[in-house]
């Protein structure tokens, strides 16, 4: 089942604009330049750290829409080619593109023609040529199998309405023994129907959170092992109300109920390397 149409048009329209604000000079969601928005949320915020934030264009970490830091989690190796999933405006690609050396390869998937524009910019501006930016949906991968060594993403699976088919691409397309290391939101327990229903809070990866087990679960349905969730961040209910404040919702009345439900996690996996083992004969 594909992602239902409503869902992807908020999904691309508020990255779009994330993009345009950002290409305009307004900053991005966090900057001094857009502080009268309100949009400046716990999840999205103070993910990368000085260091980090100078080795990319100013407009890459602007754009920056994420819940963490897969390239600070993730053990890049030189040589090696990575796919971002989601890429957006390009810091994580650009980040990887670093770590992997003139040898390796980085790639970013976005499907918004936008952020595609803002991350060409900024590939432009880093001077990086080992980085290619590619238009497509994160359910239909436009890359051979077996082609990548490490798979990274941020805040964006949960954007899919069809995590089963982006679990599988990603499977794919990655090389036998290649490594599935994403940060994203998980929740915990059962959600409140009022997120559920949210279009925008799905937007902002929230309302489009798996559960944990679920997560272990379809990784394990696409074929992969060394399954791990490790938690990096939890949100508590003061958490919440800024999150929705950031989205136009009043939290105050449903805040309490998302108190410790939803966290950033650090998710990864292995295509095994054996073509014969669990699970992957049949792919």
């Amino acid at each position: 089942m594909s992602a239902p149409t409503d869902v992807k048009d908020v999904v691309r329209e508020k990255y779009g604009q994330a993009a345009l604000r950002v290409t305009a000079g307004q900053g991005g969601c966090c900057s001094s330049a857009s502080s009268a928005t309100n949009c400046c949320d716990p999840i999205t915020s103070n993910l990368y750290d000085t260091g980090q934030a100078g080795e990319v264009p100013a407009a890459a970490l602007e754009a920056s829409l994420g819940c963490g830091n897969p390239t600070a989690l993730a053990e890049l190796k030189p040589g090696e080619t990575v796919l971002d999933l989601g890429s957006g405006g390009g810091i994580d690609v650009l980040l990887s593109a670093k770590r992997v050396g003139p040898t390796g390869k980085a790639y970013g998937l976005d499907m918004t023609d936008e952020m595609l524009a803002l991350a060409e910019e900024n590939r432009r501006r880093s001077g990086l040529v080992n980085v290619e930016f590619l238009k497509g949906e994160i359910e239909h991968i436009p890359l051979p199998d077996n082609s990548v060594d490490v798979i990274i993403s941020n805040c964006v699976i949960n954007l899919s309405g069809d995590k089963d088919r982006v679990l599988q691409e990603a499977f794919r397309v990655l090389k036998p023994g290649g490594r599935f290391a994403v940060s994203d939101v998980v929740v915990r327990g059962e959600m409140p129907d009022a997120i559920r229903r949210n279009m925008e809070l799905w937007a902002g990866c929230v309302a489009g959170a798996l559960s944990e087990a679920d997560y272990t679960s379809k990784l394990a349905s696409a074929g992969f092992g060394d399954i791990e969730v490790e938690v990096t961040r939890v949100y508590g209910s003061d958490d919440a109300k800024a999150f929705l404040a950031a989205e136009g919702i009043d939290g105050n009345a449903i805040a309490g109920e998302v108190d410790g439900k939803f966290v950033s996690a650090f998710v990864r996996a292995v295509k095994p390397a054996s073509c014969c083992a669990p699970g992957c004969c049949s792919r």
